[in-house]
């Protein structure tokens, strides 16, 4: 999945913190094979918790060669809707060609920004985004301005790996603490080795803050 991480520093627009900790590098755009993730019934497992359905639209953040998006595809049916964005475009080509072939009609594609998602507003019942959150270089920015692309009731769905954020993987407690600093609820957690880390869920709270009004969270003492 690659959305974000650069060997450049970040820098964060005006008016938005920085992280307290590091940001992994872009990882690999399969982070196993799509055989070896579905024997343990990966996708299958975070779509059945995320409570996905016909008729649902959904967006899949670091896309990247799409083992999510064509899942997503099949499983919201004709009615409904998948948004695979990615920052890597090369992947993006690939995975454009992947649709075609597999005639997923159901299907679009962007571009995204490191620091935005460009995703529309009020427009998702559900927002993916597995195994990338460490990459995002300024994630308060990010994670600001996805909230308002969430429907009522919609909901984020991360899932990472405990570990260091300079090793692909975010402490859950930070995880928890960057969200809720920009205007996110914890609703589900659950710690889930069948799926190379834990899995959590997200609401839109009832207020975002001003960028200004943003407080960074300590990666020593996320709270």
């Amino acid at each position: 999945m690659a959305l974000g991480g650069c060997t450049d520093e970040p820098q964060a627009s005006p008016g938005f913190p920085l992280p307290d900790r590091p940001v992994s590098g872009l990882g690999s755009n399969e982070f196993s094979s799509e055989d070896q993730r579905d024997s343990v019934g990966e996708a299958q497992k975070v779509m059945d918790l995320a409570e996905i359905d016909t008729g649902m639209t959904v967006a899949d953040i670091g896309a990247g060669n799409g083992y999510y998006t064509v899942r997503l595809a099949e499983r919201v049916g004709a009615g409904g809707r998948v948004l695979a964005q990615d920052i890597d475009q090369n992947a993006l080509d690939r995975l454009a060609r992947r649709v075609e072939r597999y005639r997923l009609d159901n299907v679009s594609i962007r571009r995204g920004e490191f620091a935005d998602p460009r995703l529309p507003a009020d427009s998702f019942d559900r927002i993916f985004m597995v195994h990338m959150y460490h990459e995002i270089e300024q994630p308060y920015e990010f994670l600001w301005r996805m909230w308002p692309a969430l429907r009522d009731e919609g909901q984020v769905i991360v899932v990472d790996r405990d570990r260091p954020t300079d090793q692909h993987g975010i402490d859950p407690l930070l995880l928890s603490c960057e969200f809720e600093r920009v205007g996110f609820e914890l609703v589900a957690f659950k710690d889930a080795p069948e799926l190379s880390g834990y899995y959590a869920q997200f609401k839109a709270a009832a207020k975002r803050p001003e960028p200004g009004e943003i407080k960074p969270c300590r990666s020593d003492n996320p709270k």
